[in-house]
């Protein structure tokens, strides 16, 4: 099921969605493709936290 929305963006904001499309790419594809790149910096910065950790502050698996 589709259904179209508008987002409201500014002119700059549109201007730079249009740089970074690719030709043919539409512009529901660029944002899912920058929302699962959000998704991965997110995840690899959750588990960059958990390394940099003080081993302190986690619980041994052994206790779980």
């Amino acid at each position: 099921m589709s259904a179209d929305k508008r987002i409201p963006v500014t002119e700059e904001t549109r201007k730079e969605l249009h740089d970074l499309k690719e030709p043919g790419q539409t512009y529901d594809d660029l944002l899912q493709e920058l929302a699962q790149q959000r998704r991965r910096e997110d995840l690899e910065q959750r588990f960059q936290d958990l390394e940099d950790a003080d081993s302190d502050e986690l619980t041994a698996l052994d206790d779980v």
